[in-house]
């Protein structure tokens, strides 16, 4: 049975109207660049640079038109095992002008490989490989970059450092701010600069490589607790207590523009994976979508009964995912802003909530100690994930969407199946509630902050007395460093 897949196109809405004008203008094919979680980046036919792309799987189209190299991409976030190769080719074909006869053999390569890896499927079992004091006072958050080689940490000590992830060494120390470091992030995917955001009512932007700051941001007149960079990492949006969002250009420094609707503070703000939307979640129980190269409000969504804490788009940007104190997600089409379902069950606040990078499945994480599993396109849950014994406040997917995460107040990190909402591990060595937990890229490498410290934990097997060790050292160093805050 032949199995369609929808492709999700971007740079032109009618391609057959255009073939011929795109054909008289000479676009030129460069390469193709195949796209895929985990990272198998493919450099085919004529490419001489090797780039490091975001995405689902997907194939990437690098071509050249009136001496100007663009890319362009097709996404097959429906592509399976079973997807008949040579139809999916053939439609690709019918649809885009850049992929002509002479391509068939390479694209059909190309689709089969991908194939390969999406029916290779992740079973890592994770042990405790480090345990890093980061920070003397208490951290705020942690980020890593596309990668996973490296990871900064906020602190309440006014610092975000930079750690390299297999040695635990730390790279760099960030200062300048004068109030607590609340909200980091890496320019992903590039990963050459990070943007810090203080309660000292400012944004830094600062080298990877050199530490160096190359601005500081100033214009909000409260507390910066969140921030993004856009996909193209010409911008870095910030929210902040003082109910407006602000976009800056991370070239000149300049603020570009002040986004102002909301009537309480904006908690969550993120960028659709084209950067022509911005979309802010605020304590005042809205969320709204902006035009990020206008400030122009696209949409208000209204709709829950208490204050938001998690607002996201999927990938493709046609659904928005919101969770709220009322104990509720709700999802929404990005198109029209209108409500699609409301996601019950839950019987405590939404703390967290996530797409898989498809946006066929929604994850939500709640106070009542249980997680959730939606699907998408039923809105129904399809797993209840039940086992801890406290809050929780972080959940997400693996890369490649099989396993999820969940962080909690009980101490515990845990590795559930996706599909069925097994639990399939326990990540213990914890001292302290869980706050911040995450999968680096390739999906074999879990990080997870309590209080001052980050632990992470590999698929690398590694020697039972080591891990004892490990632990042994740094509950020592603990009981020598009791520190209590007010």
């Amino acid at each position: 049975m032949r199995t369609r897949v929808p492709l999700l196109f971007s740079g032109f809405q009618d391609y057959e109207a255009h073939r011929p004008a795109l054909e008289s203008k000479k676009m030129k094919l460069k390469s193709f660049l195949l796209r895929y979680y985990p990272p198998v980046l493919l450099r085919l036919l004529f490419s001489r640079c090797w780039r490091h792309l975001q995405g689902a799987e997907g194939i990437m189209l690098e071509y050249e038109k009136s001496g100007e190299l663009k890319t362009k991409s097709i996404d097959l976030l429906d592509l399976g095992p079973s997807t008949d190769v040579s139809a999916l080719v053939e439609e690709i074909q019918q649809a885009e002008p850049l992929i002509t006869a002479s391509r068939t053999e390479q694209v059909k390569l190309l689709i089969q490989r991908l194939q390969e890896k999406l029916g290779q499927h992740s079973n890592h079992t994770f042990y405790l490989f480090k345990v890093l004091r980061a920070h003397i006072l208490p951290l705020t958050n942690v980020a890593l970059n596309k990668s996973g080689s490296c990871f900064i940490t906020g602190s309440y000590d006014r610092t975000c450092k930079l750690w390299d992830t297999a040695s635990g060494e730390e790279l760099n120390t960030l200062e300048g701010h004068r109030n607590v470091v609340y909200a980091v992030a890496f320019n992903n995917p590039y990963g050459d600069k990070i943007a810090t955001g203080s309660f000292d009512k400012t944004c830094k932007l600062w080298s990877v490589e050199t530490g160096q700051c190359y601005h500081t941001f100033r214009g909000h007149r409260a507390e910066i607790v969140c921030l993004s960079f856009n996909p193209q990492s010409t911008l870095v949006a910030t929210g902040s207590m003082d109910t407006t969002a602000k976009l800056w250009n991370i070239q000149n420094g300049e603020e570009v523009l002040t986004l102002t609707g909301h009537s309480a503070e904006i908690v969550s703000l993120s960028f659709n994976t084209s950067g022509d939307r911005i979309m802010t979640g605020s304590f005042d129980h809205t969320v709204i979508v902006w035009d990020a190269g206008t400030g122009r409000k696209v949409h208000t969504l209204i709709g829950h009964c208490a204050e938001i804490s998690s607002a996201l788009f999927n990938w493709d940007c046609s659904l928005i995912l919101t969770g709220s104190m009322d104990k509720t997600c709700m999802l929404w089409d990005a198109t029209n802003g209108k409500c699609m379902a409301t996601l019950t069950g839950h019987e405590d606040e939404i703390l967290d909530s996530c797409f898989d990078y498809t946006g066929k499945l929604i994850a939500t994480a709640s106070a009542d100690g249980t997680a959730r599993i939606f699907s998408a396109a039923t809105r129904k849950c399809i797993a209840k994930l039940e086992g801890h014994e406290g809050d929780i406040s972080k959940i997400s997917f693996n890369p490649q969407g099989n396993r999820l995460l969940t962080g909690s107040s009980d101490k515990t990190a845990r590795i559930w199946d996706a599909q069925t909402g097994q639990c399939l591990q326990v990540l213990e060595g914890h001292t302290d509630e869980i706050f911040s937990c995450a999968f680096n890229y390739k999906g074999n490498i879990v990080i997870t902050a309590i209080y001052t410290t980050v632990l992470y934990f590999t698929d690398t097997t590694i020697k039972h007395d080591e891990v004892m060790s490990l632990l042994y050292h740094y509950l020592m160093e603990m009981a020598g460093h009791s520190i209590v805050f007010g």
